[in-house]
């Protein structure tokens, strides 16, 4: 009796038990007070336009029950999105219950005014929590509404240029410009503000016209506001078309024998023949070592460190002039083609290469088909390059006065004899280096449009 008794009592607490533990489940689940969680991306400081959102929630327990994104401004609150989801029941087993939406919040739709506004994202799950209402996800970000572009005007009027040559245009913009400069057939040239405090707003920027540019590109004026709002416009200019020189190079197996042991640091994968590893070198090297320069041309300071005319290199012919067009032949036959960026210039063996203006180094190593190489940084995206040196005499970093001394020149790298390769490069874009030379080409096109900037 006494043992059917116990049993009895075991069976009861067992069922006492298991009730309250379904209860305890139950109530666990559907009274769970674990939150959904929310990532809105991206979340910008500014919006100008309209602009794409995706927004992610989930929820493990009882699910997602709905979401509703809106943006306060003034307290006038506007509605983006709003969704419901269905219930997944107790016994869902699909693990987390996830949803993906994408929306646009477009200003200009939603008619809202400059300044700043609140993105707000409330989510809600399926919990019998807060009265039925469930567990309450809020993110909130404040951005600001800012569609108005930033204003831009030309201060220098005539803008003459000729083909693969360089410019210069004075501007003004407005104060909420962030980045400006030119555009050339799409190309950024980028502007660079005056130091004079007498001249807020007033920008300088360096342009160049390719050589192999189409004959009249598209130049415009360029702003961009911090909330990515655009200004093109247009501004005077000419350009002068012009014609360059062809040229023919013949390749000597005598000459291939003398350069290419020079070039032994360069990998021709599976190149065996000379003319196939001089091509390699002609091409692929070619085109690292320009892409190099334009690298390099982004590490030119904000402030103007030359002044004048630039220095040629003293008693030195020109053996070969800016944009000539080689075609060079082999046995004969032609094998290759290049334009070249630059002038040649030849004076004694080993003579003293002099800084063509005040600069800092940049580079003063082995540049590829350069040989050993000097590389001049004269602000605002103004470099000059010196090539096939035989020695170098100045080190990374180093200030330079105009007619210093640089090094020798010499035959190293891709070169046929003791010569100069004088380059002058705009914001990485090579120009014909006759115009820096030229007193009267600096006078008319930089120094008078210069005083721009002194004017109140």
């Amino acid at each position: 009796m006494k043992r059917s008794r116990k049993v009895l009592l075991t069976l009861i607490t067992v069922i006492i038990l298991a009730v309250v533990g379904v209860f305890a489940w139950f109530f666990l689940h559907v009274f769970e007070g674990e939150r959904p969680e929310v990532i809105v991306e991206p979340l910008p400081e500014f919006l100008s336009k309209g602009h794409r959102f995706t927004l992610e929630a989930e929820d493990a327990k009882g699910g997602l029950r709905s979401l509703r994104v809106s943006i306060d401004q003034a307290g006038r609150e506007v509605t983006v999105v709003e969704k419901t989801f269905p219930y997944k029941g107790l016994f869902n087993s699909n693990g987390v219950h996830r949803h993906e939406v994408a929306f646009e919040i477009d200003p200009l739709s939603l008619n809202l005014a400059q300044g700043r506004a609140e993105l707000k994202v409330e989510v809600f799950d399926h919990s019998r929590r807060g009265g039925g209402d469930g567990n309450r996800s809020l993110l909130t970000h404040s951005l600001t509404v800012d569609t108005m572009a930033p204003a831009i005007r030309a201060l220098t009027r005539l803008h003459y240029i000729n083909q693969g040559g360089s410019c210069l245009a004075v501007y003004q913009t407005s104060s909420d410009t962030e980045k400006s400069g030119v555009l050339v057939g799409g190309r950024l040239f980028p502007g660079f503000p005056s130091d004079d405090k007498d001249a807020s707003g007033r920008y300088t920027c360096y342009f160049a016209v390719p050589h192999d540019m189409d004959a009249d590109p598209p130049i415009l004026l360029w702003a961009e506001d911090r909330a990515g709002n655009q200004t093109r416009t247009s501004f005077y200019h000419r350009i002068r078309s012009k014609r360059f020189r062809k040229d023919r190079m013949n390749i000597t197996d005598g000459f291939l024998d003398r350069i290419l042991p020079y070039f032994s640091f360069f990998p021709f994968s599976g190149r065996k023949t000379p003319i196939e590893k001089y091509l390699a070198i002609n091409n692929e090297l070619r085109r690292q070592n320009h892409q190099a320069l334009e690298t390099l041309q982004a590490e030119s300071g904000p402030k103007r460190l030359w002044d004048g005319p630039w220095m040629r290199l003293p008693n030195a012919a020109t053996m070969a002039r800016f944009a000539d067009h080689r075609v060079y032949y082999y046995q004969g036959e032609p094998v290759d083609e290049k334009d070249h960026m630059g002038i040649d210039l030849a004076s004694l063996a080993n003579s003293q290469v002099p800084a063509a203006n005040r600069g800092r180094v940049l580079l003063a190593e082995r540049l590829g088909i350069y040989g050993q190489a000097v590389v001049l940084d004269h602000g605002q995206r103004l470099m000059s390059l010196y090539g096939h040196l035989s020695s170098i005499q100045v080190s990374e970093g180093q200030e330079v006065k105009r007619g210093e001394m640089l090094g020798t020149t010499g035959s190293t790298g891709l070169a046929g004899g003791d010569h100069l390769h004088f380059a002058v490069l705009v914001n990485g874009v090579p120009v014909n280096p006759i115009e820096w030379w030229d007193p009267h080409w600096i006078e008319d096109n930089i120094s008078k449009k210069l005083s721009i900037l002194a004017e109140p």
